[in-house]
């Protein structure tokens, strides 16, 4: 069972895609702007965001921009479910830190498949280390190695 949001304006499609993931054994709740979520992300951290692009305030593709950039969410798994159809925008989404692409309407099977996917791959990883915590990791384990001469 994974904690997921679902983050999306039209409360309809919101509600569907919640019902759809608690049915399947998923926490699930839903918030409608990306002001909110972000207010939210503070206070606890899903394993899964379902990030509309199109909302009022800040863009999709903005808060997860956001995200990357910070050290608590960097690693946090996002899909952008969007009705947006132009290939162009899945690029972009995947190339600012999206784990995967859906398109509105989405059958619900496909919609648990595409959650499951990127679970799973979440799941092989290391758990989240903030990033600060992670850099002092590094420098603690590499402290005792042997400085090396860099040739140009």
């Amino acid at each position: 069972m994974a904690h997921i949001l679902v983050i999306d304006d039209d409360d309809i499609v919101a509600e569907l895609a919640s019902e759809i993931l608690i049915s399947a054994g998923h926490a699930c709740g839903f918030i409608s702007d990306a002001a909110e979520a972000w207010r939210l992300l503070q206070w606890r951290r899903p394993d899964l965001l379902l990030l509309d692009e199109n909302m009022p305030g800040e863009s999709g593709s903005s808060l997860l921009r956001r995200l990357r950039a910070s050290a608590e969410f960097y690693d946090l798994p996002v899909i952008m479910f969007t009705a947006q159809s132009d290939p162009g925008d899945e690029r972009r989404a995947l190339y600012n830190g999206a784990q995967d692409y859906v398109r509105k309407p989405v059958h619900p099977r496909l919609l648990l498949w595409r959650v499951a996917q990127v679970l799973r791959a979440r799941a092989e990883r290391p758990q989240h280390r903030d990033l600060g915590e992670w850099a002092e990791f590094q420098l603690r384990t590499r402290a005792d190695e042997p400085l090396r001469k860099v040739y140009l």
